[in-house]
């Protein structure tokens, strides 16, 4: 996850998910489960909302059900897929599939280096929740 210091941190209000982009994420949660399923978000910032354009579902290499790893490889395919699309990766996806959607100790030290918003899904409670780290840790709407 980390080597994405560049990225600027933006004060966002809220985030912007379509019920078809859950669907896609929550499918993505159960195929990758008893795992953390994880993926990258693309789009763009409308004032103090981001709007999701794209998901680039990635595979966790940890495969384990506490912990997620994005490869070096996809790293790079996502970096040519925002350069190719002119959208911005705003942020990070993945699934707590045996506890709630709250960010954990770990999920805290690399919101620190990877800026942007972290969507988390339940595979307990199936409901999605969105954080963004500024001074602390902060939940954003999801509409």
């Amino acid at each position: 996850m980390d080597g994405w210091h560049r990225r600027s941190r933006i004060r966002l209000q809220k985030i912007i998910l379509t019920e078809n982009q859950k669907e896609i994420l929550s499918n993505h949660a159960e195929q990758e489960n008893p795992n953390e399923s994880c993926a990258i978000l693309f789009g763009k910032e409308i004032q103090k909302s981001i709007k999701v354009e794209k998901i680039f579902l990635t595979k966790n290499i940890e495969q384990s059900p506490v912990n997620f790893t994005i490869s070096a490889e996809q790293r790079l395919e996502a970096d040519k897929i925002e350069r190719d699309s002119k959208l911005k990766i705003i942020g990070i996806f993945h699934s707590h599939p045996n506890t709630e959607a709250y960010p954990s100790d770990t999920d805290k030290k690399f919101m620190d280096l990877n800026p942007g918003v972290w969507v988390i899904f339940s595979g307990v409670s199936k409901n999605f929740r969105a954080y963004v780290l500024e001074s602390e840790i902060k939940e954003i709407p999801i509409e």
